[in-house]
């Protein structure tokens, strides 16, 4: 039996993480601030959490704590962000603090600690966002090519594509470990910041580092009430309100939506690994969904398909155009593949939406990026 401790652990992602490990016969040990945001205001422990979890209630800054929290540890999984792209880019701060140097907080106490009981693996969780725009085609030539982030003008015309010299289309290429790195938000920056200082240090002290980046996770147990959650759970909200879900752009943005149970088995998958090696790997359903159709599924699932998406017409700084991913090295490397397709995935999210409170459906987030000059376009409600 090993003993793992998960960082951020008690957020969505580390409580189904957890339990899986508790099934399989881990030690988890939790050491979590359990943020306002996310949590609420109470900071207690998550019911869901389980009693055979040692949860410690510490800033990753904490160095003093962490240290203590690293006892008798054999790997650590590192989940512990400020999560918001928008929210990243006024509260830069807040996100460089967090994830920069919580990240080096947690590398401090891992090489206090490994004389005692050194790390067997360290695995960190990282995003999507790091790639940016990410990498396109042409229509008549297969080369992939990066492209420059969308200028104002074309957006202020609602040309939301990535196009090329002749002014046609470029067809998005699915994204490999491989591919540029050119985060567009604080956030995809400090994310990018954690897996390069995990990596150095890793190498540098013979600790293997297994770095996973995520594509857009959904499932039970995401905050319904936090303003900045993934996209499923800002819809979900608005429906179970009676609201329409809002788009932005045109709605047809793609992106690769992965269950929470897939994404915890790959984590898990990552903890037994062995060998000596450091990796990065996508981790996704290697398939992606207009917006747009994410959005109508989700309304009929729930039994309000007179619920219409709408577009606003609206556009955020630093948004990115679309995100497929190529699992194919998890697939090697891990023998990860996903088992939770689409349908299935939202037909568990929505059982378990109709279990939950009645959620504030919020529109803070937008209005608090509109006031900081990151949100762009005049607001309309016209169906997609």
């Amino acid at each position: 039996m090993e003993r793992v401790l998960i960082t951020g652990g008690a957020g969505f992602i580390g409580r189904h993480l957890t339990r899986r490990l508790l099934d399989q016969g881990h030690a988890v040990r939790v050491i979590d601030s359990l943020l306002p945001q996310v949590h609420g205001s109470q900071g207690h422990k998550p019911t869901d959490l389980g009693p055979e979890v040692d949860l410690r209630i510490a800033d990753l800054r904490n160095t003093a704590a962490v240290v203590e929290a690293l006892r008798g540890v054999d790997v650590v999984v590192h989940l512990a962000a400020a999560v918001g792209v928008g929210q990243s880019m006024y509260r830069v701060a807040d996100y460089v603090g967090g994830n920069e140097l919580g990240t080096a907080s947690l590398w401090e106490a891992i090489l206090a600690s490994r004389v005692d009981h050194p790390l067997r693996r360290c695995v960190v969780a990282s995003t999507m966002g790091i790639y940016g725009e990410g990498v396109y085609r042409s229509a008549v030539d297969e080369t992939p090519r990066t492209v420059p982030p969308r200028q104002l003008g074309q957006l202020v015309a609602g040309d939301w594509e990535h196009r090329d010299a002749a002014g046609r289309q470029l067809v998005p290429f699915p994204l490999t470990e491989a591919s540029p790195v050119q985060p567009r938000s604080v956030y995809a920056l400090s994310k990018f910041q954690q897996e390069q200082l995990s990596r150095m240090l890793g190498d540098a002290y013979g600790i293997p580092v297994t770095t996973l980046r995520l594509f857009n996770v959904y499932g039970p147990g995401q905050a319904l009430a936090n303003p900045y959650a993934g996209v499923l759970a800002i819809f979900g909200a608005r429906l179970l309100n009676g609201l329409p879900p809002e788009l932005f752009e045109d709605g047809q943005q793609l992106r690769d939506f992965v269950h929470v149970t897939d994404v915890a088995r790959a984590f898990h998958l990552a903890i037994d690994q062995t060998g000596d090696a450091s990796t990065t790997l996508n981790i996704a359903s290697g398939s992606a969904i207009p917006l747009v159709d994410l959005a109508k599924r989700l309304a009929g699932q729930l039994g309000r398909p007179d619920l219409t998406p709408v577009v606003t017409g609206r556009y955020r700084s630093g948004d990115t155009r679309h995100s497929l991913a190529d699992i194919s090295a998890a697939q090697k490397v891990l023998g990860y593949h996903p088992e939770v397709d689409l349908h299935a995935g939202l037909s568990q999210f929505v059982q378990w939406l109709g279990q939950q409170p009645l959620p504030r459906a919020s529109s803070n987030a937008t209005a608090e990026l509109a006031v900081h000059g990151l949100m762009h376009g005049d607001s309309r409600t016209s169906p997609p």
